[in-house]
């Protein structure tokens, strides 16, 4: 039998925490219950934390105000840290010129028009005329036509060989508490698969969305990956990634792991995380 901890003594354990966004501070409904009062004990006992999302469906300013609008005042854009970001910073190293075409909405793609390079949506995508297009960046499963303009984007890829840059790794999300709806990681998964190619990838559990936080955070802490505890509430990425960079892990039983059903899942995968707490709830 695996014990659960009390997600109040483990936080004291360390000077900085990193958070998953679904599962674990909200879900379809909103925040969940206990989150405001959470962020406001790290902050009264001293404990930087920051939000590590996949979602880069919206800036981190609008990602931190669906925080900031439930009261949750400690919640700002410097606390956001997504999985767009490692996008956007790809692209400024490595993209230099042309128009970049992305599938999302026009509030996704605030991560690629912040580098000055000029942006068009998929669906206003010429396939006569696309010569100047260096770059395709799969931001959000909202946005386009998900017949005309995924054929668009496929056709795109295989005309011409370009960098596609997918900025979410997850495959779905929840819409209720037993449904989910596809991220645009799994269109990913199905336009790399059909045009043959190699794509680029940001997000959980990759090791690299970790150092970037990492390096993030530590401009201004002074902490080692021995002060840091990834919290969130699915083993094959928040856990699986948060081992894989060498920092302490907690699983919380509010979102993809059930607590009737965590030890089979840790048993199953093989996944171990260091601590095991029912919520964040203190």
């Amino acid at each position: 039998m695996m014990g659960l901890d009390d997600f109040k003594d483990v936080a004291l354990k360390y000077k900085v925490i990193f958070f998953d966004a679904y599962g674990v501070l909200k879900n379809y409904k909103g925040m969940l219950p206990g989150v405001k009062e959470m962020f406001h004990f790290l902050q009264e006992n001293n404990i930087a934390f920051y939000i590590l999302t996949n979602d880069a469906s919206r800036s981190p300013e609008l990602l931190a105000k669906s925080y900031i609008d439930a009261g949750i005042v400690e919640v700002n854009e410097n606390k956001i840290i997504s999985s767009g970001m490692l996008a956007r910073e790809y692209i400024q190293n490595k993209v230099q010129r042309g128009r970049i075409a992305y599938l999302g909405t026009e509030a996704s793609a605030h991560y690629i028009e912040n580098e000055g390079l000029n942006t068009i949506s998929i669906k206003d995508v010429d396939l006569e005329n696309y010569i100047d297009i260096s770059a395709l960046v799969l931001l959000d499963d909202e946005g386009f036509d998900w017949n005309v303009d995924l054929i668009k984007a496929l056709n795109l890829i295989r005309k011409k060989p370009i960098p596609v840059i997918v900025a979410n790794t997850d495959g779905t999300y929840p819409v209720t508490r037993k449904d989910v709806a596809i991220s645009v990681g799994a269109v990913g998964d199905m336009l790399e698969a059909l045009a043959r190619k190699t794509f680029i990838r940001f997000g959980k559990p990759d090791s690299q969305m970790f150092s970037f936080a990492f390096d993030y955070c530590a401009k201004e802490h002074d902490v080692t990956k021995k002060d840091i505890l990834m919290v969130g509430d699915s083993l094959i990425t928040d856990i699986i990634g948060g081992n894989k960079f060498g920092i302490d892990t907690c699983l919380v039983l509010t979102g993809n792991v059930q607590p009737d059903s965590y030890e089979l899942m840790i048993r199953s995968y093989g996944i171990i995380p260091d601590y095991i707490c029912e919520s964040i709830v203190l």
